[in-house]
């Protein structure tokens, strides 16, 4: 679990790394908060894992591009989200809301809707095992 919390550690600033290669500061781009629930190898299928965690965002956070090269799926536990990827249209998601993302979608919009409250989802991953949760997009 903490391999888990790790990788998904840096990936994350490795996807909000961008923002600060721009001048912002460490004090101005508020970072996402991903806690691993569970992660399981799936035996009926060779090299898949399914992982979930909570992400946390802050008020008024603003992810970098990014891709998960697997299934992911959000569910929105509290507050009130932004998501969207490439050639689709951003979806505004609140409590109880879910969103998908596949393995060739290139997640280019993930944000707080709001500038004061918190919000916080679950996501569920089936991936590879060897790949990372997330990845920076091309």
């Amino acid at each position: 679990m903490k391999t888990l919390l790790a990788s998904a550690t840096l990936a994350l600033l490795a996807a909000t790394g961008p923002a600060l290669a721009h001048g912002d500061t460490l004090a101005a781009t508020p970072a996402p908060k991903v806690t691993p629930v569970t992660q399981k190898d799936l035996p009926d299928y060779p090299g898949k894992e399914i992982t979930v965690i909570t992400v946390d965002y802050p008020p008024g956070l603003v992810e970098h591009a990014h891709r998960h090269d697997a299934h992911a799926i959000v569910y929105v536990l509290e507050g009130e989200i932004i998501e969207g990827v490439k050639g689709q249209p951003e979806h505004h998601l609140k409590a109880g809301d879910s969103f998908y993302e596949g393995p060739t979608d290139i997640h280019t919009v993930g944000r707080n809707a709001s500038t004061t409250k918190p919000a916080r989802f679950l996501v569920f991953i089936l991936k590879d095992k060897k790949n990372p949760i997330v990845m920076p997009a091309p």
